[in-house]
């Protein structure tokens, strides 16, 4: 059985992706949805057609639009991260030698009934282990998806986290999370971009104070921190605590040339949300106190590419039509 510092050293092997500002949120998806089989005390191993319908589901709730059709890619090339270290497949012998740029498709992962999961000795320990499994989980969902999403994502692979994990830090060999390739976050960053927007929300206008303190009142990134984007104030906007959830699950964003809030046609709503949220379907953001802190054309795109969920919603009478996705 491994210990607990070579498992979370397995896991921060994760491969990402080569270029900078790519969101790619397969593989980490996989993992958390098989650590969540783990936690339920579920076999080691589990084909490829039973989770399909749930990775794909996870995918479109929490990945960029069109993420959810290469699902497959996850199960198949996880198993050459970390030198093999990381995930293990079965399957008919004449697929398993393939070369590993020959992924299988869809169908033939379904008809040949590949199975996939962790490997004997990280399965053990994961177990085994008290606090491991979830000290691996929360080291996922910090490293991949913004903090808003968390809750959501753990609760949609069905994660319990509220299990103790910190005692893990108290051993010798577990490796302090983060400190050579994790950026830091400027912690200034919060209060230069509320500021910026006079402390309201530049969607809603939300600006409750208790005393002297804002209240509900967040610093979101457009460009999301772990995949490159900068703590400036061009990539910030400040949002209430509803909108800024809104803004990271890709129910809105923000259109580049008058910077106005366009809406997903994946946004449902029932009446009252239509006289709330989608109110602000097509107005413009209430503006920064200076021009060179306005939303930047390069974060914008990059939020439309990775998060936002096209395709938009029309803008209607003589506000034009949005062009996104």
């Amino acid at each position: 059985m491994k210990t607990a510092a070579q498992v979370l050293e397995t896991f921060d092997n994760i491969r990402r992706a080569q270029r900078a500002g790519v969101y790619a949120p397969h593989k980490p998806l996989l993992i958390l949805l098989a650590l969540a089989r783990v936690q339920r005390d579920e076999p080691r191993l589990v084909e490829f057609a039973a989770i399909d319908g749930s990775l794909q589901a996870l995918l479109a709730e929490f990945g960029p639009s069109g993420a959810a059709k290469s699902r497959h890619y996850p199960f198949w090339h996880l198993a050459t991260d970390g030198q093999g270290s990381l995930w293990d497949l079965n399957g008919p012998r004449e697929m398993l030698s393939r070369p590993a740029g020959a992924t299988p498709n869809l169908g033939e992962l379904r008809t040949h009934h590949v199975q996939g999961g962790f490997p004997p000795q990280v399965d053990e320990a994961l177990r085994k282990v008290p606090g491991l499994l979830e000290a691996v989980a929360a080291r996922v969902l910090e490293t991949y998806f913004p903090t808003t999403l968390h809750a959501d994502i753990a609760a949609a692979v069905g994660l319990d986290l509220d299990r103790p994990v910190a005692h893990l830090a108290s051993e010798p060999d577990v490796p302090t999370y983060g400190q050579t390739e994790r950026r830091r976050r400027d912690p200034g960053f919060r209060e230069r971009v509320l500021r910026a927007y006079e402390y309201r929300c530049c969607v809603c206008g939300f600006d409750l104070r208790i005393g002297q303190l804002s209240a509900g009142l967040e610093a979101a990134h457009i460009q999301w921190h772990h995949v490159g984007g900068p703590d400036i104030e061009p990539n910030g906007l400040a949002l209430c605590a509803l909108h800024h959830k809104l803004f990271d699950l890709g129910a809105f964003t923000v259109e580049p040339a008058e910077h106005r809030v366009i809406f997903s046609q994946h946004a449902m709503a029932g009446e009252r949300s239509q006289q709330g949220e989608l109110r602000h379907h097509g107005q413009r953001l209430l503006a920064p106190q200076q021009v060179d802190m306005r939303p930047a054309p390069p974060f914008l795109a990059w939020n439309q590419k990775n998060v936002f969920k096209a395709p938009a919603r029309k803008l209607e009478g003589n506000r034009g039509h949005s062009q996104m996705g």
